[in-house]
């Protein structure tokens, strides 16, 4: 992957005047470490945006400041969930010589013979998991093939990640990342049908009631 280079500015407004940085299509930032004062920073909002959609936690970013490049991570979004719009972003300068830990996604990749051969139902059971390395050696995601889940039944634990040299897995290692299952008949698939249902209808009843008392 193309390495994240943004450039920022040191910042000195704070507070309320903040608002008037983010009108001039300005992101406000803060870069903090174990080695470094924190360090109020603004970046250029579409460029940070476009660069960060997507960015896990464990994928690494330069802050270009003051003609000095911060290798960090990002820490912490803060976003306008009406706009969907970011208003803040928390970046933690790193040490390349010091070991980081991340939370690291986990990415399915092919197709479970299981599934395709006796209809068997795919349960991805764990996400991401957590990875100890030195910065440099850490990995954005992790790749689980699924072409050897055969059977009904058969799984992937976290024993099974392809892992790059030098990094350590901190999550038990028999914990089932996915599994596959039995297919569900049909007169189980009819029974949780007309289950839902039975439980809805006192839900909708409920809710028109208070609509009732709200009128009144």
């Amino acid at each position: 992957m193309e390495q994240v280079v943004l450039k920022a500015e040191r910042r000195t407004v704070t507070g309320k005047q903040v608002k008037q940085l983010r009108r001039a299509g300005k992101l406000p930032a803060v870069l903090y470490g174990k080695h470094i004062d924190p360090v109020p920073l603004t970046l250029d909002y579409r460029s940070a945006e476009k660069a960060l959609r997507g960015l896990s936690t464990s994928t690494l970013v330069i802050l270009e400041l003051e003609g000095t490049r911060h290798t960090a991570v990002v820490r912490e979004r803060q976003k306008d969930y009406i706009k969907g719009t970011l208003l803040h972003v928390d970046f933690q300068a790193l040490s390349l010589t010091e070991k980081m830990r991340a939370e690291v996604p986990i990415e399915l990749e092919g197709e479970a013979p299981a599934v395709k051969a006796y209809g068997g139902v795919l349960v991805q059971t764990l996400e991401s998991v957590e990875i100890e390395s030195l910065p440099g050696d850490m990995p954005e995601r992790l790749i689980v093939n699924l072409g050897a889940l055969a059977e009904i039944g058969d799984s992937i634990t976290v024993s099974d990640l392809v892992l790059p040299p030098n990094v350590k897995v901190l999550e038990d290692p028999d914990e089932a990342i996915v599994v596959v299952t039995a297919p569900r008949s049909e007169e189980e698939v009819e029974a949780a049908s007309g289950a839902a249902e039975v439980e809805a209808e006192p839900e909708v009843i409920a809710k028109g009631k208070e609509e009732e008392e709200e009128e009144e």
